[in-house]
């Protein structure tokens, strides 16, 4: 039987998803201004297509409006730039999340750049990334962001523990490690030229898997005790760590699904609305 306490992102996003309905209809009501969130989907990934009709669908729950773009799968760079440089310039707008992915032959980050910063509420932007890891005002990847708020919600403190994250993604791996780094993490990368992956692993107080790569962190390379975070989706539901055997010798640990992805959300919806009330100017809300 498993010993680890389950990291339930389900219930925690729940109240978060309250709170910010709260905050958005206090806005509301203060301002007239409902918080809006545009997304834009290129193609007709199926995947993406469902992902970016369950964001609509929450952020209805939270009284955010959503505004969807969707643009054929040959749109170019330059029509992509031009339609998220018209959402950053538009005043009704306070947040906007690029869906990915959005085709080889588009240049991604060219069109996450064209987000206006004070807009960028997935955290993807070099001004994003920058503020994450100076610890100035921005938004946080909302990955890393939901990784944090569960520590927090769990009682783990980072500070002085070993962080192992495995994977370098732009978008998860790299800004998490920025943001546990600032809440004085000793933190460790691995990726695909890792040399004893299991042993470095094996060290970690702290483990956040964020690579793609099914049941990779095996339960024998768990150190006892430590807390495992796995923010990998597979097909068929299953994570980067093959939970069951992570499970029997982790403290804490998240499951797949139900725990880092319903966080993801919860923070997007959060920073909307927090990307609301600033562009507001108003305060106390």
């Amino acid at each position: 039987m498993s010993q680890a306490r389950l990291m339930d992102g389900t219930a925690l996003a729940r109240r978060s998803t309250e709170q910010t309905a709260a905050r958005a209809a206090a806005l509301t009501a203060r301002t007239g201004v409902t918080p809006c969130l545009a997304t834009v989907l290129v193609g007709e990934d199926p995947a993406s297509a469902t992902y970016v009709r369950m964001k609509r669908n929450r952020c209805r729950a939270a009284g955010i409006d959503s505004r969807s773009v969707a643009l054929p799968a040959a749109t170019t760079t330059t029509e992509l730039v031009r339609t998220i440089r018209e959402l950053s310039a538009d005043p009704a707008v306070h947040g906007i999340l690029l869906q990915h992915p959005v085709g080889e032959h588009i240049d991604e980050r060219a069109a996450f750049e064209a987000i206006a910063p004070e807009k960028d509420v997935d955290g993807v932007t070099f001004a994003s990334f920058a503020a994450m890891s100076f610890g100035l005002p921005g938004f946080v990847s909302c990955t890393p962001g939901g990784i944090l708020r569960l520590l927090d919600a769990y009682g783990v403190d980072p500070a002085g523990k070993r962080a192992v994250v495995v994977g370098r993604s732009a978008i998860l791996g790299k800004p998490v490690g920025m943001l546990l780094l600032a809440r004085d993490a000793t933190v460790t990368y691995c990726h695909s030229r890792t040399r004893d992956l299991a042993g470095v692993v094996g060290e970690a107080d702290l483990v956040v898997a964020a690579v793609g790569r099914p049941r990779l962190i095996k339960g024998q390379d768990v150190r006892p005790g430590a807390v495992v975070v796995d923010a990998g989706y597979n097909a068929g539901n299953v994570g980067d760590v093959d939970f069951d055997s992570a499970a029997e010798r982790a403290s804490l640990i998240t499951p797949v699904p139900g725990g880092v992805g319903p966080m993801t959300i919860a923070t997007l919806l959060e920073q909307t609305v927090e990307a609301a009330v600033r562009q507001s100017g108003v305060t106390g809300v």
